[in-house]
């Protein structure tokens, strides 16, 4: 199963990144890295205004960069200037879910996704003419066959860099 991207900050910090994969109508960027965690209220401790005694001591620290993910986490980005209808947009992010879902789930033939977060982007609109109902098969089926080629597209590159980072 395969997370979900739910903050506008990790969709920031992805989106930063260069896309991996390019299709006609899609992109795909991802981000080794976990999702953010919200900010929590700062407790004050009853120590905070007394000295401590281990002040000197060194605390050894993880650095962030260090710290792999264990798990993927995908986001959709379909935009209403693209996508205008409600039905098309909800269509098009549950073919983007199931797509990733599939591949994250790998199996023995094929490689699964490395773990982080991926976020698919809807770059360009589907031609109104082609598809005039916002949820006809033939749109369904279009969305799904170019998403199944960029996953493809996308897993070699990712086998690649994870047996190159190895």
């Amino acid at each position: 199963m395969i997370g979900r991207i739910v903050r506008s900050a990790d969709f920031e910090r992805v989106l930063g990144k260069p896309s991996r994969a390019r299709s006609p109508h899609f992109a795909v960027h991802h981000l080794a890295a976990c999702p953010s965690q919200p900010a929590k209220p700062r407790q004050r401790l009853s120590t905070d205004s007394v000295e401590l005694s281990t002040a000197d001591v060194q605390a050894v620290h993880i650095a962030v960069d260090e710290i792999l993910p264990e798990g993927c986490w995908l986001g959709a980005v379909v935009p209403k200037r693209h996508a205008k209808r409600a039905v098309t947009r909800n269509l098009m992010k549950r073919q983007i879910r199931q797509a990733f879902n599939q591949a994250c789930a790998g199996g023995d033939a094929q490689p699964s996704l490395p773990p982080g977060l991926w976020v698919v982007r809807l770059r360009s609109p589907f031609d109104r003419k082609l598809f005039p109902s916002a949820s006809s098969e033939a749109l369904q089926t279009a969305v799904r066959d170019e998403l199944a080629q960029l996953v493809r597209r996308v897993l070699p590159r990712a086998a690649a860099s994870a047996a190159a980072g190895s």
